[in-house]
């Protein structure tokens, strides 16, 4: 039987910043967009369906979230991640973007350094730097493909910098890392120690694979309260264009200062179809989240074994999180900063060149395989192809 991610939906002429702004982001219209981090299936008919409805009610005026999706995240949650939090402990804001920004303007004022684990999801610097902040880095280490914290550098770089927050990736975005109890532990040991608020991005929570279990910041927090976790369903059931997430945040003044931060900007209005759409996801599509990890992980099985089958030259990192592979390209004949010209104009795939994660990312690619397998088993022929009339 066709599984239901086989279908292939053009996305082209929607809109779409993946598949229509191709030649705005790499030059050229005419590649196979594998980058930006949504996926190629359809959400939920669920989704779909309560959209539909609520589009049917013809008025589209001002809203508030409603006390049923509290209560549906509060039971996701609870019964995805074991965390049992309160429904007055949720802030909704248009993105988890917008909510580490807010946090930000929140905690910290400017001047203040912040830490975050490099290579790491590019926005992070711009929240950083554009809201005049000073950036410290925490390179992670890469243990031959199996990238691990360096907590002697951690404790240094906060004991030496005065660090004030730290922007926590978790699971960690390109890297696909899913951090072990101990290592959050040690994490907010530090933290407490040195006090730092922790920004906590759990974004990709819902997105693990099997073998692995996300543990969130707030599960293991003990008596240190001096942290927000934002999470999203966006992500998680592809509905990234309606602008919905919210951050968790259990201590009542630290939530006063956030709702305080994000009146302020202005981002605390909410859009009615992104509600719409977490109430229906977060109530009624557990089981369809469960086929998708089964799809995402037989996508990820057949992209390892076509590399090491057929480009041997490339390496990829194993996420145990995500639907995002990282590329190790350090064996082929190209520079780092050539590479993304090579998999554009040589091979015809767009994917995110690994600088833009960091210096730490030089000579890595950053591939989406949340496609179709036909989708992804057309890209993959097109590396084949350009890799072996370079080294042939």
């Amino acid at each position: 039987m066709r599984n239901i991610f086989d279908e292939v939906v053009d996305r082209k002429n929607t809109n779409s910043m993946k598949w229509d702004f191709c030649k705005e982001v790499f030059g050229k219209a005419d590649i196979l967009p594998m980058w930006v981090a949504d996926m190629d299936f359809q959400s939920p008919s669920v989704i779909v369906e309560a959209l539909v409805q609520r589009a049917r009610h013809g008025v589209f005026g001002y809203t508030k979230a409603s006390e049923n999706l509290s209560a549906s995240l509060s039971g996701w949650m609870k019964k995805r991640h074991n965390w049992q939090i309160e429904k007055d402990w949720i802030v909704y804001s248009p993105g988890i973007v917008t909510s580490i920004k807010t946090a930000i303007l929140a905690y910290t004022n400017p001047g203040d350094k912040i830490l975050i684990q490099t290579p790491v999801y590019h926005p992070f610097y711009s929240s950083i730097k554009n809201n005049e902040r000073e950036l410290i880095t925490n390179p992670l280490k890469n243990n031959n493909g199996y990238y691990e914290i360096d907590f002697e550098d951690l404790e240094k770089k906060l004991a030496e910098n005065n660090v004030k927050a730290m922007i926590f990736c978790t699971p960690h975005n390109p890297i696909g890392r899913v951090w072990r109890a101990n290592e959050l532990e040690e994490v907010l040991r530090l933290c407490k120690k040195y006090d730092v608020f922790i920004i906590s991005d759990e974004i990709h929570s819902d997105l693990v694979f099997k073998g692995y279990k996300h543990i969130p910041t707030g599960l293991r927090d003990g008596d240190f309260k001096n942290y927000i976790s934002l999470v999203s369903p966006t992500k998680t059931f592809n509905i990234a264009g309606l602008s919905i997430s919210a951050a968790i945040i259990p201590d009542e003044g630290l939530r006063g200062k956030f709702v305080y931060a994000l009146k302020k900007t202005g981002a605390d209005m909410l859009n009615i179809f992104g509600l719409t759409a977490a109430e229906a996801a977060y109530t009624y599509c557990e089981d369809w989240l469960d086929e998708l990890l089964l799809y995402l992980e037989g996508n990820l099985n057949m992209l390892e074994k076509f590399f090491k089958d057929n480009i041997p030259q490339i390496r990829v990192i194993r996420p145990e999180a995500t639907y995002l592979a990282w590329l190790d390209c350090n064996e082929l004949p190209v520079l780092p900063e050539k590479l993304n010209d090579f998999f554009v104009n040589e091979a015809g795939v767009g994917l995110n060149d690994g600088l833009i994660f960091g210096i730490e990312g030089s000579g890595f690619q950053r591939l989406n395989f949340a496609c179709p397998k036909a989708v992804l088993s057309e890209g993959l022929e097109k590396i084949k192809k350009a890799v072996e009339k370079l080294v042939n």
